[in-house]
């Protein structure tokens, strides 16, 4: 006798697969600063697809206010423990959470020295905004961290967006030597809104995935192999973004739009028309 069970369970397996891959795809051409509204709208479309949805996509970055200190700090699922989120700053959970996860001493310190740093990169390369880093322990094998950075427009020049970048680094330890690997998505949105040429929306995400191995010393612990792989591998999807994305963008409107007035381009065509036709009724003998 057959179990027909297994016979359908791979089919609304794979169905499940391609329903999440076709999510996803549409998650990817949606703009970055609608991303809840559209995943909240797929998940009522979908609610078999939640758990995966919400692991998966990537969402702008919120802020929250450190009591203590009076400091901003960015929130996401590695500082969260049920309902409450861990200062970067103070170490302490708002609202309050007697037995919340904590890191050990060694990472505490290294993330301590971590912000610090990124506060720097913060104001050097983005000129203010917010940054927070986390680190945790991974079992059996090392640690992990992740380094968020926010940084909105201030609607000057009529112009508004923001830049979310989110950096999950895992460090597998190996005596001096230690493995690192990279995963780091950029959401960026910007909105222009002028008499001339009315409102004009560009957005989009990228990701972006790098390993490599790289020796552990007092010149260069294990912040400094960090620091460096996110300065190189911002760099990278900056140029990206700049070259490709708006590059690609600025010459559609190129085509789309003209400097020149409508009677100047009909004249310059008629022209053109009278000269192809004078330079076709010529013959061998008149050249």
């Amino acid at each position: 006798q057959i179990d027909l069970s297994d016979v359908f369970r791979p089919l609304t397996r794979n169905m499940s697969d391609q329903q999440l891959d076709c999510a996803l795809d549409l998650m990817r051409r949606l703009p970055p600063q609608q991303c809840e509204k559209n995943l909240q709208e797929l998940i009522d479309l979908a609610p078999s697809l939640c758990e995966d949805l919400l692991s998966t996509v990537d969402q702008p970055l919120k802020t929250a206010k450190d009591k203590e200190t009076g400091k901003e700090y960015l929130v996401c699922d590695y500082n969260r423990d049920g309902d409450s989120y861990r200062s970067p700053w103070t170490n302490q959970y708002d609202p309050a959470l007697e037995d919340g996860t904590l890191p050990s001493e060694r990472l505490r310190t290294l993330e301590i020295e971590a912000n610090a740093a990124f506060e720097a990169y913060r104001d050097m390369y983005f000129d203010g905004g917010v940054s927070s880093v986390y680190f945790w322990e991974l079992e059996g094998y090392g640690f992990a961290g992740i380094v968020l950075l926010k940084k909105n427009g201030d609607g000057t020049k009529n112009v508004k967006g923001c830049w979310d970048s989110i950096h999950v680094i895992e460090i597998a330890e190996r005596s001096r030597q230690a493995h690192y690997k990279l995963t780091s998505t950029v959401m960026l949105w910007l909105q222009t809104s002028k008499t001339g040429s009315g409102v004009l929306n560009l957005g989009g995400s990228l990701t972006r995935q790098v390993e490599q191995d790289a020796a552990v010393t007092e010149m260069t612990p294990h912040l400094v192999n960090i620091g460096r792989m996110i300065e190189e591998q911002e760099s990278k999807m900056r140029m990206t973004l700049n070259e490709i994305y708006f590059g690609k963008t600025k010459r559609v409107v190129a085509e789309l739009r003209s400097m020149e007035k409508a009677s100047e381009i009909r004249a310059r065509d008629v022209l053109t028309q009278e000269i192809r036709t004078a330079v076709a009724g010529r013959g061998p003998r008149d050249a």
